[in-house]
């Protein structure tokens, strides 16, 4: 069982959020990436504001679940919550923060009307599929497709 943290806040994620969410992503990846992470908190925060998430520990930023809400997009009429990216401070792993954002966004969506949650996901990358599989995700009849140019 994870050890579950009581001075965690989860909250819908604000414009302030941004540092917190860039260094995030530095410790994961060793790649300083502000003008990316800039892009898409702007993104989500106007596209769908409440959707996407943040854990907060100490009034510090410990981990991000961006997503939003939408409907009519790849034949889907019908509203989907759709989770992009997310990541947890290293130092904050193993405390069910990913759950609890993963519920928080999920609540939104249900609020927004949608029936089912969806995302994407490198079946390479164990760790991030493995989180996936473990809060429920399977199978969907939809295929991603690719074709290099």
């Amino acid at each position: 069982m994870p050890e579950v943290t009581a001075d965690v806040r989860i909250r819908a994620l604000d414009e302030l959020d941004l540092n917190g969410i860039v260094r995030i992503d530095e410790k994961i990846t060793g790649i300083y990436r502000p003008d990316i992470w800039e892009q898409r908190v702007m993104f989500y925060t106007r596209r769908d504001p409440g959707a996407s998430q943040v854990a907060e520990s100490g009034g510090k930023v410990v981990g991000f679940m961006l997503g939003d809400c939408r409907a009519g997009e790849f034949g889907l009429e019908e509203p989907s919550g759709w989770i992009e990216r997310f990541g947890i401070d290293p130092d904050h792993r193993g405390k069910d923060l990913g759950r609890r954002m993963f519920d928080a966004i999920c609540a939104h969506f249900k609020a927004e009307g949608a029936t089912s949650v969806r995302t994407l996901v490198d079946r390479t990358d164990e760790p991030v599929a493995g989180f996936l599989k473990a809060i429920g995700f399977g199978e969907s009849p939809l295929a991603a497709l690719e074709r290099k140019l």
